[in-house]
């Protein structure tokens, strides 16, 4: 799947953010909301457009876990891999999911259907192991609710 870039709307969110202190982050949103990602050709731009360097641009997509450079599946599963989520099975959950879904972590099935990335704690805890669909929290996930997940996705 590939992203088409348009040099002419992210001038216009660089624009929007001109004078505001510590703006790369801020951009690099509202890049990835209007395209889908942060692609590979914003790094250069962004870079000459903010007088700084290619690495320094890279560095910060790279850092952030949230910026992807390919688009996201239409449905979007985030699933929790903190220490409570650990101890409640939740890698082993995580694995069959993921074999099931044909996919790795940040993983975008090939229909574009879902894409599977970790989370680092959502607050869930007590109720492990976790999950966040489309901004849905899921608590207490067993094989049961997996197949849940995947019909859902599947839709």
């Amino acid at each position: 799947m590939s992203v088409q870039w348009d040099e002419v709307a992210a001038s216009e969110i660089v624009r929007r953010h001109e004078g505001r202190e510590g703006r790369l982050l801020p951009i690099l949103h509202d890049i990835q909301a209007s395209f889908g990602c942060v692609p590979e050709p914003a790094i250069p731009f962004l870079a000459q457009a903010m007088n700084v360097t290619r690495a320094e641009v890279h560095g910060v997509v790279s850092f952030y876990h949230d910026f992807r450079d390919r688009p996201a599946g239409r449905h979007m599963l985030k699933i929790c891999r903190a220490e409570a989520c650990q101890s409640m099975d939740g890698e082993g959950l995580a694995r069959r999911l993921l074999d099931r879904l044909g996919l790795e972590w940040g993983g975008t099935t090939p229909d574009g259907t879902v894409t599977v990335e970790p989370i680092y704690c959502l607050g869930l805890c007590a109720s492990a192991p976790a999950a966040m669909l489309d901004g849905q929290p899921m608590a207490r996930l067993d094989d049961g609710s997996i197949g849940e997940i995947v019909r859902e996705v599947s839709r």
